[in-house]
């Protein structure tokens, strides 16, 4: 820092817990969270941001900080592990995570479209539930930084939310119109990188995952895919042939779009959840000032590379002499198929 005055994104504050009474209860049951452990960790958690020589700058409000230490039920160290790595994968992958802003002509193509948003309101367990149907992107008008990045703006917005940092989420998807054009957006190790570091560095809580309409035909698409999450994540996602099967199966579609059994047309969703997205904009387009010295870490760090996943940010394995590089953010690419 050379001795200079950092001027932090946000600045440290005193945590007022507006948390209901319920949550506070689930909190303590499932992370760990009271007022002693969570006054604890965010004084660690700054104190470590500010004497970081790897983090040029970063928010220091308890809300952001909250969403990390809640995802790893208030392990400080495996906090600050992901929030570094967080913050560097912005960086690397930069076309995709950079300038989140829904505004942009594509990504207002895309939450029209009902590519990806988040039904209004919460389920009987209290957790937002996130809609994806896939085949509506076009694969060859968009390109898997528009797909990133769309994702980003939705997980980024969610995220702000202390309740849902608690109740975590549960995610729908309609594999209707996906094919093999989409598979080719991302090559197979990009896409092993983008779904281990996903795991990693991404603060969300998946408490569930439905999934209708997987095309026979992407059988082993959808093979490969499972291989890659964890196994915990994996025996929470159910795979249903259709809606019909789902609902026949007990899925909970209450809160999902009328067109998928529920009482909201989904036009009526995606424009309450555009609404969400506007009034957090500003939040969303102040994260491009965080930043991290790119030269102090690995190559491979840099790239996302599964093996520096496994290495840790100990001392060991960031310092680097290796040239400075952005990662794999060069193979954002708008592909041509044929």
């Amino acid at each position: 820092m050379d001795g200079a005055v950092v001027e932090w994104v946000t600045e440290e504050d005193n945590y007022e817990c507006k948390l209901s009474n319920e949550t506070k209860i689930l909190a303590k049951n499932e992370l760990r969270e009271d007022k002693n452990t969570r006054d604890q960790a965010l004084e660690q958690m700054r104190s470590w941001i500010k004497l970081n020589p790897r983090i040029k700058n970063c928010r220091l409000d308890a809300q952001f900080l909250l969403r990390f230490l809640r995802c790893k039920k208030f392990n400080v160290p495996m906090a600050q592990e992901t929030i570094e790595r967080y913050l560097l994968l912005r960086q690397v992958y930069h076309p995709a995570f950079t300038h989140l802003d829904v505004m942009e002509p594509t990504m207002e193509e895309l939450l029209s479209l009902g590519y990806l948003f988040a039904a209004p309101g919460r389920d009987h367990k209290g957790r937002r539930v996130i809609v994806a149907r896939p085949g509506v992107f076009d694969p060859h008008k968009y390109t898997n930084a528009d797909m990133c990045k769309i994702h980003a703006i939705t997980y980024e917005a969610l995220m702000e939310d202390e309740e849902s940092q608690i109740r975590g989420f549960v995610h729908f998807a309609d594999g209707a119109g996906v094919s093999f054009p989409h598979l080719t957006l991302f090559t197979p190790k990009e896409a092993v990188r983008i779904v281990k570091n996903g795991e990693r560095t991404v603060p969300m809580r998946h408490k569930e995952v439905h999934a209708i309409n997987a095309h026979p035909s992407l059988k082993f698409a959808l093979d490969f895919g499972m291989s890659l999450i964890s196994e915990k994540i994996k025996s929470r996602v159910k795979i249903y042939t259709s809606l019909e099967d789902a609902l026949n199966n007990k899925m909970d579609a209450s809160m999902l779009p009328k067109e998928y059994g529920g009482t909201m047309p989904m036009k009526e969703m995606i424009d309450l959840w555009r609404q969400e997205l506007l009034e957090i904009r500003p939040i969303l387009l102040s994260h491009d000032k965080m930043q991290v010295c790119l030269d102090q870490y690995s190559e491979k760090a840099r790239e996302g590379a599964v093996s520096a996943l496994k290495q840790g940010f100990g001392c060991s394995s960031v310092g680097s002499s290796d040239s400075m590089m952005c990662g794999i953010s060069g193979s954002f690419r708008k592909l041509e198929v044929d």
